[in-house]
């Protein structure tokens, strides 16, 4: 019996206001607090309450058989927490039914696996901890921040406790093998990787309200039959995406919450369909492979690499200097500086100083709050700045 599985990121940055070369050295609070309340509460009226009130409907409905997954970093938790409890309890509901599963990621989005392995595992470890506070839910199963995946961090994972990891099923890794099975990570012979089949992910995250896309408009009922195609003779239909498609990137208007309320029950009625969360899909089904990903993937661009978040100088020039902060900030043992230069590290200000152009300079554009990348840059290095001089002049937050 194949199986759907759905996985669904939540996140959201903490913009950062405008800090000119002026503004250095004067104290100022580096986030845009108004901006920053502004965004998640119109997030939480397109997408969160109307997306989690209608999975809990489609749960109840089909008595447990719809399930689904969710990585919830801990920079929008903290958001939750402080601006909108009312979004954080119905992620708490959802998670009472038992066909929710919360996956373990990074707390602050952040890509600390590729720059410190020792930060990267405190900030896993936050994150867990966060998750079994609010939802009484203790991750089995890992997502790297934007799915970056390879072979040693499969083995970091793996020692960390984890049963399975998620990763993109990107076409230059799996040659003429399908991303719909379960495959063991090489290095990690215990450590399951699930792959995200990234077109059906794209059709509806991307796709869906495209009225030049061939196959516009897109209606449940085809689009299961789409993923009873994929599913074929194989284990798992890995359906991984944006939890903000629904009510946000694609508008309630677009029709995209009639045809998520539908999908369940397309899916279900096909022969021996069902949905299944990624830790039942890993004990459900043994690996068919090795996945051997030597150099590091993830799900952004058309690319699948890392070239999003440190694909120029600019970006290098930041992410090189944060990190070579560690040493410093560790050894002021200042517990407010330590929170601020791990939220420097959301992946998100690395993003937007990209500069590449043509179909995914688009994508880039949509998410950048600054005029240019350029911007960007200058924004993020005066904030860098500043936090410097307190880290090497003895001044705490």
């Amino acid at each position: 019996m194949p199986s759907v599985c759905l996985y669904f990121q939540v996140h959201q940055p903490l913009r950062h206001r405008r800090f000119s070369v002026f503004d250095i050295g004067r104290g100022l609070s580096y986030e845009d607090e108004q901006m920053n309340r502004q965004i998640l509460n119109k997030v939480a009226e397109k997408c969160y309450l109307p997306a989690n009130s209608l999975m809990l409907e489609l749960i109840e409905k089909h008595r447990g058989k719809f399930r689904l997954s969710f990585s919830m970093s801990g920079i929008v938790l903290e958001q939750l927490l402080r601006w909108r409890p009312d979004v954080l309890e119905s992620f708490v509901k959802l998670a009472k039914t038992g066909a929710v599963e919360f996956l373990g990621e990074t707390y602050y989005h952040s890509l600390a696996s590729l720059y410190s392995l020792a930060e990267f595992r405190k900030q896993v470890m936050l994150h867990q901890a966060a998750m079994e506070r609010h939802f009484a839910f203790v991750p089995r199963v890992f997502r790297n921040t934007e799915l970056i995946y390879c072979n040693s961090l499969a083995a970091e994972v793996e020692k960390m406790g984890f049963v399975a990891m998620l990763a993109e099923g990107a076409d230059r890794i799996l040659g003429w093998r399908s991303p719909n099975y379960v495959y063991r990570a090489t290095a990690a012979d215990k450590l399951r990787v699930l792959l995200r089949n990234y077109r059906l992910s794209d059709d509806v995250a991307f796709r869906f309200s495209e009225s030049s896309w061939p196959e516009y408009p897109l209606l449940a009922d085809k689009y299961a039959n789409w993923i009873n195609q994929a599913a074929q003779n194989s284990q798992t239909v890995n359906l991984f995406m944006d939890y903000e498609t629904f009510g946000e990137h694609q508008w309630a208007e677009t029709g995209i919450f009639e045809f998520l309320r539908a999908l369940p029950e397309e899916v279900l009625k096909l022969p021996e369909m069902e949905f299944l969360t990624p830790s039942e899909v890993v004990e459900k089904y043994e690996p068919v492979g090795e996945l051997d990903v030597p150099d590091p993937m993830s799900w952004a661009d058309m690319e699948r690499d890392l070239s999003a978040w440190i694909g120029n100088h600019m970006q290098n020039d930041a992410i090189r200097t944060v990190y070579g902060l560690e040493s410093e900030v560790l050894g002021r043992g200042d517990g407010e500086l330590l929170e601020t230069w791990r939220r420097l590290q959301t992946s998100d200000y690395f993003y937007y100083m990209c500069t590449k152009w043509f179909a995914d300079g688009d994508v880039h554009k949509y998410f950048n709050p600054y005029p240019s990348p350029y911007e960007a840059y200058i924004n993020y290095m005066n904030i860098l700045d500043d936090f410097t001089q307190r880290v090497k002049g003895g001044e705490g937050r």
